[in-house]
């Protein structure tokens, strides 16, 4: 156990699922305006019943609905609250070998909390599919996907006079809907970011410029203060995670760098869970969990040791040892094993099969049970 009413899965996963053929189908008939939105709810729901099966079949005692709602991991939440809008930037992400869609969103008034935001009505669909004994866990974007990224917060001096009132409004939004989700029957919620291993790789590249190197130390520092402060007087049988991720769009990634530039930071978020990418050499070295982990003895440290990008299975006696060489650093008691990211961030998914998902699931599992039980 973490603190009050908060469980400790040894086994978790971050949250998205590849999407099976006849979800995708619906997605491009709704879009060509062939199917209603009712229609293809129907499609969504049915697959995500379906979904939650499998993932209580494979073991899991918090459960998702996979993302199947939505087209990108954050996009769709971000540009439903309150404050923001979507719009086309024309340019794309350049990941490695691949580029994205080119939708983004950006502040168009003073930001607050969409309490009709359509994430709510996914959830409590989730929780009444849920079987007892099992958590439905809701993954949003962190609000640090706002502040000082892709031109997200560009416009804030138009609708603000000062960037601490935004800052201020983006908190207090985020923590009327976490607070929300509560209400609910959410006890776990998990807030996705990529701001850190942004600022991972621009810390390093802005070492010998001193003037743009504080420039990223204050981002992350604004970074620190909006997540704590959303965070802070929630119930506190609210589990909140967040997953580290270095980008994840058709295999390829975007940032690589070790966690060392941003491990005071990290070791300053009052999250109860931290899900780390640790599944190549991109990842760095386990030296910065001391930081992170920062003596907690309430927060969980979930190593993604095994990779979502790839439907090769990792050798088993490899993560045995990696785990352990881990726990130098981190209790064993406070780690878990999961992914390294979801399977399908967007709605393309990675290049692996549902049935290979599945197999990397119950290696996870089987890892976990002989080794973190």
């Amino acid at each position: 156990m973490t603190t009050a009413g908060k469980l400790n899965y040894h086994f978790d996963q971050v949250g998205s699922y590849l999407r099976p053929n006849n979800l995708k189908e619906a997605r491009e008939q709704y879009a060509d305006g062939e199917i209603t939105a009712d229609a293809l709810r129907e499609v969504q729901q049915a697959e995500i019943k379906k979904l939650v099966a499998k993932q209580v079949e494979a073991g899991l005692l918090a459960v998702t609905d996979g993302e199947f709602n939505r087209s990108w991991w954050h996009l769709d939440f971000l540009g439903q609250l309150g404050g923001f809008e979507f719009y086309d930037q024309e340019d794309s992400y350049k990941f490695h070998g691949e580029k994205t869609r080119s939708t983004n969103v950006r502040i168009n008034g003073k930001v607050h909390a969409n309490l009709d935001h359509p994430f709510f009505k996914d959830f409590q669909y989730l929780k009444s599919i849920v079987p007892d004994g099992v958590e439905p866990k809701q993954t949003i974007p962190s609000p640090s996907l706002i502040i000082n990224r892709d031109h997200r917060s560009d416009l804030w001096s138009k609708y603000y006079d000062t960037w601490e009132a935004f800052l201020d409004d983006l908190a207090q939004a985020y923590h009327d809907t976490l607070q929300h989700f509560y209400d609910l029957g959410a006890r776990y919620i998990q807030l996705d970011d990529t701001t850190w291993a942004y600022l991972i790789s621009q810390l390093n590249a802005s070492a010998e410029n001193p003037e743009q190197h504080a420039q990223f130390v204050k981002t992350a520092e604004d970074d620190v203060y909006v997540i704590n402060k959303a965070l802070a007087g929630l119930p506190d049988d609210l589990k909140l995670s967040t997953h580290i991720c270095r980008g994840n769009f058709k295999s390829t990634y975007l940032f690589e760098g070790g966690y060392e530039p941003v491990a005071k930071y990290l070791g300053q978020l009052n999250y109860d869970a931290f899900f780390l990418e640790y599944d190549n050499d991109r990842s760095g070295d386990f030296e910065p969990l001391t930081t992170i982990y920062n003596g907690r003895d309430n927060v969980e440290i979930v190593l993604g040791l095994l990779t979502s990008k790839s439907a090769d299975l990792e050798n088993v006696d490899d993560v045995v040892a990696r785990i352990n060489e881990a726990a130098r650093f981190v209790p064993k008691k406070q780690l878990a094993l999961s992914t390294q990211c979801g399977f399908s961030s967007t709605e393309e998914g990675n290049i692996l099969t549902i049935p290979d998902q599945w197999r990397k699931l119950d290696l996870i599992k089987r890892i976990a049970d002989a080794e973190l039980a």
